[in-house]
């Protein structure tokens, strides 16, 4: 149906009296009737979802009217519609401006002739040439080297077992149901306790002199490895 054949029909039903318009509405009503026994799905075409789907937009009783499809499919045409609309809308690529190759290089280079050298001081040297990147940009263009594999907690222990003691409180129920504290230092390399001690009324001097190793060892024992 073309937009001069819909501008006929409406002004056709505007001149039109009461009697005459039920009267076709009838008529018209009865032959879709016969078409929906006779036509297993209808045939719609692109002119024919604009005009329900503008239709629908202008009629509140656009519903009761619509026999050749269902109005969730009216709805849906709209929605598509809304899609595509927007996705023309959106047919420009939009973000940032992509970085010339010329300093795209110029960052590799700098990179890759000196390792040392982080985003910020790329940036820097950039900022001086007259090129203003952001750093996040030169981290995503440096040249990165393979560094080496991180040692592991075995490997970090045997290395360092020499420099690392291990220190921790815990506490101790007795038989009177009194409740000891108890410090210990432990030494990695030799697994030997260094220092122990044991108090029931723990203070901030006992805890600053046990940390200074000025309160007297009462027991060194030997752990064994496991």
């Amino acid at each position: 149906m073309g937009a001069l054949q819909v501008v006929t029909i409406l002004l056709r039903l505007l001149l039109q009296s009461r009697a005459a318009l039920a009267a076709e509405n009838l008529a018209l009503r009865q032959q879709v009737a016969v078409l929906q026994r006779s036509v297993k799905r209808p045939r719609v075409h692109r002119r024919d979802r604009i005009f329900w789907v503008w239709l629908s937009r202008l009629w509140r009783g656009w519903r009761s009217s619509l026999l050749v499809v269902q109005p969730e499919t009216v709805i849906r045409w709209h929605r598509e519609g809304f899609r595509l609309y927007w996705r023309w809308k959106s047919r420009k690529p939009c973000g940032r401006p992509k970085l010339d190759a010329e300093i795209r290089a110029l960052i590799r280079r700098m990179s890759r002739d000196n390792p040392s050298w982080g985003r910020r001081r790329i940036r820097s040297e950039l900022h001086l040439l007259g090129y203003e990147v952001g750093e996040l940009t030169v981290a995503k263009y440096m040249v990165r080297g393979r560094r080496p594999p991180s040692q592991g907690w075995r490997v970090f222990l045997a290395n360092h077992a020499r420099e690392i003691a291990a220190i921790d409180f815990f506490t101790v129920p007795t038989v009177n149901f009194r409740i000891l504290i108890c410090f210990l230092v432990l030494r990695h390399h030799r697994r030997t306790v260094v220092h122990f001690n044991v108090t029931n009324h723990p203070t901030s001097r006992w805890t600053a002199a046990a940390d200074r190793g000025s309160v007297p060892i009462r027991h060194r024992a030997q752990v064994p490895a496991p």
